[in-house]
């Protein structure tokens, strides 16, 4: 059989909502713009503001509804829409696809290990679309189902999204580090997974959070600790708010200290954002750098070994 569509030579790259400038300026040189979807010549390159990266994307000629429906099922089962314009055209062809279960995740549970496509009308007639994806969820968004009421702030959706990603979180008994804990969304994520929790902020806790067992408070600097002086840490979490080279700075201490083994760490970025930062931490072996659907003006960095 033949193949179905014209290669672009071309990796296409979805934004997250609201972020379109960092992707482009992390980008550089890029071929067109769709909406939030970017369009570069070439294989994928590193785009931590990526939340999606569609690999090998191929136009498709669509002379009818059916028919673009039809020369996607040729291609693979699972497809997710991304429309920016003919609305209507996309719900249709999409209904005529088998049905991609979008439900919230229950965290603990494992991603999807299916593949999902992406794909977009570019204009009523031409489909683009990728068969492989970065994300096995639908535009890289990762919902789940909420705890409304134990977690003090929203913050522990963001742990709960890396440890997804990473597709496994601490276990049973592993001592785990949060900095910036305060008020304690992500000391409660750690401790509900068995962990031991050392909790460091000048701020406190919230009381129930700091009342949970294996739970241990330090009203104080996180950049004022002694990697040496702790000892062995399983975990090294943290969302603490301070510019991302001071972030770098404390990193690099407990890197070179090698008594932290994983980290999980927020970038957090003032009114610009600091790609050459951002580079520093990529570059860090074996790590990764990757914008969160829960992440706001932030990109989380994440070594696990």
């Amino acid at each position: 059989m033949a193949p179905v569509g014209t290669p672009t030579g071309a990796t296409a790259y979805l934004a997250p909502d609201g972020f379109l400038e960092p992707l482009l300026q992390e980008l550089g040189e890029v071929r067109g713009v769709h909406g939030r979807l970017v369009l570069a010549d070439g294989p994928a390159r590193p785009a931590a503001w990526a939340q999606n990266v569609w690999y090998d994307p191929v136009t498709i000629p669509v002379p009818s509804i059916k028919q673009g429906a039809k020369a996607l099922r040729s291609i693979q089962r699972n497809w997710a829409p991304y429309a920016v314009a003919h609305h209507r055209r996309t719900q249709l062809i999409q209904d005529n696809l088998p049905h991609v279960s979008a439900k919230p995740v229950v965290f603990f549970t494992p991603p999807p290990t299916a593949p999902l496509g992406s794909w977009m009308l570019l204009d009523e007639n031409t489909i683009l679309a990728a068969p492989r994806c970065s994300s096995p969820f639908v535009n890289g968004e990762v919902p789940f189902v909420e705890d409304k009421s134990t977690p003090p702030n929203r913050a522990y959706l963001k742990l709960w999204e890396a440890f997804t990603l990473i597709g496994h979180t601490p276990e049973p008994g592993e001592l785990c580090l949060d900095l910036g804990a305060s008020p304690g969304g992500w000391t409660w994520v750690l401790q509900t997974c068995g962990a031991r929790v050392v909790a460091v902020d000048k701020a406190p806790l919230d009381p129930r959070i700091a009342a949970l067992p294996k739970v241990t408070q330090r009203q104080e600097s996180a950049f004022g600790l002694d990697p040496k002086a702790l000892g062995p840490v399983d975990w090294l979490c943290c969302d603490v708010i301070c510019y991302p080279a001071r972030l770098l700075s404390m990193v690099r201490r407990w890197l070179e200290a090698g008594t932290a083994r994983n980290f999980v760490c927020t970038l957090k970025f003032q009114a610009e954002t600091d790609h050459e930062t951002a580079r520093a931490f990529a570059a860090i072996p074996g790590s990764r750098l990757v914008h969160l659907s829960q992440n706001k003006h932030e990109l989380t960095w994440m070594l696990v070994r």
